[in-house]
């Protein structure tokens, strides 16, 4: 607000979104001050100056502030805010649809420069507008400069408007400084109010476009500096470690950088007001060439931590470099010097570091669980590496070695806390392979209760077992009770929100399912399984259309991942198109390998419902061949012969899926494939067996 005497008052602050308990009644205290930010979807703000993004609901950046600069602007040039309107909602309706009325409408004859940067900073597509508001600045300041030249020009070809001319030596010239203008053609000084209102009395609407011109600039050049300062020296509050490289010319290592990637990720996600990006995001980058600007943009962070490790024999070398996203700087790097035989301690050490140079305020507490150390023993530790890299590759045969790496770590060091949890994740993680489940889940929980046992804190113990209970014990209140402490512990670690929505989903919580998988999706927002599973959710909530959505956008990120196309055949099947069912379940199946029956399940079930009943039965002979020989999963057999329209045999492979712990059976209430049997006794009797409520 602009006083009389020309003095800038302001008056009002943005409004952010707390993130706190909304519910709490009106006037209640937090104990602490809750982190503000703006959240996408809320609608807050004063209409006249909220840009169109933000009257939309979407996620807002500096280009917002710019927009509601030119609202401002606009509205000390005429005297009215840009859009009018009898309501709030009307003024939002024409920020949306209209555009603001020019500059002549309400000043006489305005400068076209001037209409020109005003009507870009209210430009609706914000790629359009001025990007920083040093640019906006830079074309006030040249305006500026502009119409000072032109009043000069003005003051020279008419000399008896009240300014004094001075000489210097031979020369003259004339000067309209507030200290040279006289009020009556004496040269007494005045000050710059006077000068002011005098100009404002002489050259009306020169006066007062070149003084709000004038005025804007100098705030604009307040905010860009300020903001210059504070990003210059402000804590980084969002970061992605890039996949090390592995410079060491010897593939056998590439556990190593690998490993060190993924123990700093878990580090730095202890630290509090830092968002750290998942391994599943940042490892799409593995082997590719990516500038860390674009890297950051790509994942919505403000730093990215870049490394390179060379191995020779038992010499080790890291360089580390952390990037300051927002100018490509490099705000750090150094360079560690180590032996094999000091790793457990080097990754300490970087933690620490890169914690540091990030500008964050550790306190005791914050700097023990950065620099948490679960295994003195260098040689436990490159085994757990090992385990989780083999592991991560989600082949029978790569699970396989990673159990014997984890259970060698154990053997090393019988209370490394982590390794058991890498070997409880392993064991749940060999049964997309068909394994029988009764060999490989209670040997996950013993594990899982084991890293409990020797560190309740372990957010990912919590997390493994709950999911063990729920796929395997069946008792869904003891597998909600181990996520929610997994979420105390962790508030933001994606997996378990993940893994928290399918039980939710599996047991009927539909809402309460997909707004814990759209949270997982928020802190993970890469991660393919994740956006996958959250198309199955969608189906089982009988939203197919929304899960087709879904799943296709999982597809543009990558089209040839296996449970998109597994539930993509889900989806098709529920909507009566069976043809582009089959499709996705041949494609699954090529993509998922021959020991997983499930795309086989879907694949079966969609020939006999399409009346293709004959192939439904080479489906099903191959899978029953196939179970004489191996573990193959009885669910899947009997889909099949529901598709055939066998319900004699479907309750009989059903009854063995029973027997046989088959954690796919957890998807009876849920699964609308069985809607056809659900008044028959027996799928009831067997739904009260699963613990389901019928």
């Amino acid at each position: 607000m602009i006083r009389s005497d020309g003095y800038v008052k302001v008056l009002d602050f943005g409004i952010a979104k707390l993130t706190e308990d909304f519910n709490a009644p009106v006037g209640t205290e937090a104990p602490t001050r809750p982190k503000v930010e703006t959240a996408e979807g809320i609608v807050i703000g004063t209409a006249s100056y909220m840009s169109p993004e933000q009257a939309r609901g979407l996620k807002v950046d500096m280009r917002a502030d710019i927009w509601s600069c030119g609202a401002m602007l606009y509205e000390m040039l005429t005297g009215q805010t840009p859009f009018i309107g009898g309501s709030a909602a009307d003024v939002v309706a024409h920020i949306l649809d209209r555009e603001p009325a020019p500059l002549a409408r309400y000043v006489k004859d305005p400068p076209v420069e001037l209409q020109r940067i005003v009507s870009k900073a209210l430009m609706k597509n914000r790629d359009e507008r001025y990007q920083t508001m040093k640019d906006l600045l830079l074309d006030l300041k040249a305006l500026k400069q502009e119409i000072e030249f032109a009043a000069k020009l003005e003051r020279l070809s008419a000399p008896g408007e009240g300014v004094v001319y001075r000489t210097s030596g031979a020369a003259a010239e004339s000067s309209n400084t507030p200290e040279m203008i006289a009020a009556d053609s004496s040269t007494r000084p005045v000050s710059s109010a006077e000068f002011i209102f005098r100009e404002i009395k002489q050259h009306k609407r020169g006066v007062l476009v070149a003084f709000s011109v004038l005025l804007l600039a100098a705030v604009a050049l307040g905010v860009w500096y300020f903001a210059r300062r504070s990003s210059s020296s402000a804590q980084i509050e969002s970061i992605a470690v890039l996949p090390f490289i592995n410079a060491s010319g010897n593939s056998d290592v590439e556990y190593l950088s690998d490993g060190m990637t993924e123990s700093l990720i878990d580090s730095l996600s202890q630290l509090p007001n830092l968002s750290v990006k998942a391994r599943s995001s940042v490892f799409r980058y593995k082997g590719k060439e990516v500038e860390p600007q674009q890297a950051a943009s790509e994942l919505s962070v403000q730093a990215i931590v870049n490394g390179r490790v060379v191995q020779r024999g038992d010499d080790l070398t890291l360089y580390l470099s952390l990037v300051d996203a927002r100018n490509g700087n490099q705000i750090w790097g150094d360079q560690y010097n180590r032996k094999l035989s000091d790793l457990v301690g080097l990754q300490n050490e970087i933690a620490r570091d890169v914690s540091q140079k990030l500008r964050a305020r550790l306190s005791g507490a914050d700097e023990q669980k950065v620099a948490k150390t679960y295994t003195a023993n260098a040689e436990a530790y490159q085994l757990y590496l090992k385990g989780r890299y083999h592991v991560l590759k989600l082949t029978l045969s790569e699970i396989q070695t990673g159990i014997s790496d984890f259970q060698q770590a154990i053997a090393i060091d019988p209370s490394y806390a982590l390794a058991y949890v890498g070997l409880a994740d392993a064991y749940r993680s060999a049964l997309a392979g068909d394994m029988p489940p009764t060999e490989l889940l209670p040997k996950a929980k013993a594990a899982a209760q084991k890293a409990i046992e020797i560190d309740d804190t372990l957010a990912d113990a919590h997390a493994e077992l709950g999911f063990i209970i729920f796929w395997y014990d069946w008792d869904w209140n003891a597998a909600e009770k181990q996520y929610k402490r997994a979420l105390q512990l962790d508030p933001n670690n994606a997996d378990t929100h993940l893994f928290y929505a399918h039980l939710l989903s599996n047991i009927g919580r539909h809402a309460e399912a997909l707004a814990a998988v759209k949270r997982a999706r928020e802190l993970d927002p890469l991660n393919l399984r994740t956006n996958a599973l959250e198309g199955q959710f969608l189906i089982h909530a009988g939203r197919t259309d929304e899960a087709l959505a879904r799943l296709q956008k999982t597809f543009e990120m990558t089209p040839n991942y296996y449970f998109a196309h597994l539930f993509a055949a889900s989806a098709y099947i529920e909507k009566g198109m069976f043809p582009e069912a089959i499709v996705e379940a041949h494609k699954a199946r090529e993509l998922s390998g021959p020991t997983n029956s499930h795309p086989m399940g879907f694949l079966g079930y969609a020939l006999g419902k399409s009346g293709k009943q004959a192939e439904a039965r080479e489906v099903l002979a191959e899978l029953l061949k196939s179970a004489s020989e191996r573990y193959v999963s009885p669910y899947n057999i009997a889909l099949i012969y529901n598709g055939l329209g066998d319900p004699d045999k479907t309750f009989a492979w059903l009854e063995r899926a029973y027997e046989q712990r088959d954690q796919k059976i957890v998807f009876l209430k849920v699964e609308p494939k069985w809607n056809n049997l659900r008044e028959d006794p027996r799928f009831q009797d067997l739904m009260r067996r699963v613990g389901f409520e019928v």
